[in-house]
């Protein structure tokens, strides 16, 4: 059988360099879906490209993807959560931060998984249990420093429609969940907020994040793993609180609140 992290990695890879050569400054064709987020070609031949991919690899797991099919297999049989562009927005606007995210699901858990970001040559991999590694190297979060003024707190644009953010730091629209995760991963950021991102927003950057030795928690409503068996998660979205420590994670509660 083949290793999935390796399938994982060489996919997502392979979808990112197709992706670089679709990418253009000046922006690209798009269109909106009908819950009004971005779409544009290379969304759907990322899509198709990863989906071969992993049935070839894998003909008896299932593939849950934002593109195509967003139902969770009724069998409860592993699952692949994949986004072929995570800032599709950015992408289609000439802007660099988007990236492939490819996660399996075992028991409705992330298991393996790879974030390729190919503008900014960063491959984020992650096995449970076994940490978190960009481009190889192991990566760690950092904790905060109370006397820098170089701090950042992620968050996206539909956080400030919903929600109040009063923190101390610096804040930072980067136009990409996964990167998010990412990001505080790796110690650039030290924690973050998505209002509305799905389950194929979150799988794999949610597994980097852990393993990197930080947390994430939804804010309220339920949460996003174990994923359910026949549930369709193209019908839920998750307002998710990230940060470089559990501990962390329980001081962030107390920055982001619901709008009155």
């Amino acid at each position: 059988m083949s290793d999935p992290l390796a399938i994982a990695i060489e996919t997502a890879r392979a979808a990112g360099d197709l992706l670089r050569s679709r990418f253009k400054l000046h922006g690209s064709a798009r269109r909106l879906k009908p819950d009004h987020t971005t779409l544009t070609d290379a969304d759907l031949e990322a899509d198709q490209l990863i989906t071969r991919a992993i049935r070839a690899a894998f003909p008896d797991e299932a593939i849950l993807t934002e593109e195509s099919e967003t139902r969770m297999p009724a069998d409860g049989r592993p699952t692949w959560v994949i986004d072929p562009i995570d800032g599709t927005t950015n992408f289609a606007r000439g802007l660099h931060t988007w990236g492939v995210s490819i996660a399996r699901l075992v028991d409705g858990l992330p298991s393996e998984g790879a974030l390729y970001f190919p503008l900014l040559n960063e491959l984020y991999s992650v096995r449970k249990g076994e940490g978190a590694q960009l481009n190889g190297e192991a990566i760690h979060t950092r904790p905060p420093d109370p006397d820098s003024n170089d701090v950042f707190f992620t968050c996206c644009t539909r956080t400030h429609r919903r929600y109040q953010v009063d923190v101390q730091y610096k804040l930072r629209i980067l136009g990409s969940a996964a990167y998010d995760f990412c990001a505080i991963a790796r110690g650039a950021t030290i924690a973050g907020f998505q209002a509305t991102p799905h389950l194929w927003d979150l799988a794999a950057g949610w597994l980097v994040l852990e393993e990197a030795g930080g947390a994430a928690a939804v804010l309220h409503g339920p949460a996003p793993f174990p994923a359910q068996a026949g549930e369709d998660y193209g019908l839920h979205s998750y307002p998710t609180l990230m940060a470089g420590s559990a501990a962390l994670l329980d001081t962030a509660r107390g920055w982001v609140t619901l709008q009155a």
